[in-house]
């Protein structure tokens, strides 16, 4: 079975890349899954439920999020009613949503997916090592594809996710820091791991941000100019 993961889609122009690449990418390398982290595709700030129809239109199977998933109110009542949107299944119970599910291939294989969130210089939520260990203790044995997007901050707190988790999931995948990483490896129990997938969106950007308006902000420490906004062109996946 072949999986493909997307790495954090970026505003518009992130979703035009999906939209102009992503059936090319299926059906030339026979992807049988797709999972992508969405958590800022609308606008770079969070998801709203018409971008992920928009985007589960496209053929994503799973849409993972994180920290961004809460800042558009009109997403709440929609995570309840599409179970194909997580957000990390490590905030209390009582927010809407889920952070794990089982969803089914092309080929009707059953494949778990898994979002969770980091917690250094992140919001609060509950550990998300012990969430893991919850979330796996519950999965029915028989499900052996096991996918987790991890996001969060520190590269030492995904690396720890990836080895507590080793032999025991699929794939443990970091995202958040929009910048990917050179460590893509299997580790000793079978786990696929990489600390962060990295962005979906403008090549000439920050972190997907109009590059002069950061570099303004860092210039000036002023925070006055600092409104996120995608550059439209010299787009990368």
């Amino acid at each position: 079975m072949r999986l493909l993961f997307i790495g954090d889609i970026f505003a518009s122009p992130g979703r035009r890349i999906v939209a102009d690449r992503l059936s090319r990418i299926v059906t030339a390398e026979y992807i049988d899954f797709v999972i992508a982290n969405a958590e800022n595709s609308a606008g770079g700030f969070g998801i709203t439920p018409l971008i992920a129809e928009e985007l589960l239109g496209l053929g994503i199977d799973v849409l993972t999020s994180g920290n961004h998933v809460w800042d558009k109110r009109e997403l709440y009542e929609y995570l309840d009613r599409q179970p194909k949107l997580l957000r990390p299944a490590n905030y209390v119970e009582e927010l809407p949503g889920k952070g794990a599910g089982i969803f089914r291939s092309k080929t009707n294989i059953p494949v778990a997916v898994i979002n969770l969130q980091g917690r250094t210089h992140m919001p609060l939520t509950e550990c998300p090592f012990r969430k893991a260990d919850a979330i796996l203790n519950s999965l029915d044995p028989t499900v052996t594809i096991r996918f987790v997007d991890f996001h969060a901050e520190l590269t030492s707190e995904k690396m720890a996710m990836g080895w507590h988790l080793n032999g025991r999931v699929s794939a443990v995948i970091g995202t958040h820091t929009h910048i990917p990483t050179a460590d893509t490896r299997i580790l000793s129990g079978g786990t696929a791991y990489q600390t962060d997938a990295g962005m979906t969106g403008p090549y000439n950007s920050v972190i997907g941000v109009d590059k002069d308006i950061v570099m303004r902000r860092f210039l000036t420490g002023s925070h006055r100019a600092w409104k996120q906004r995608a550059v439209a062109s010299n787009c990368t996946a």
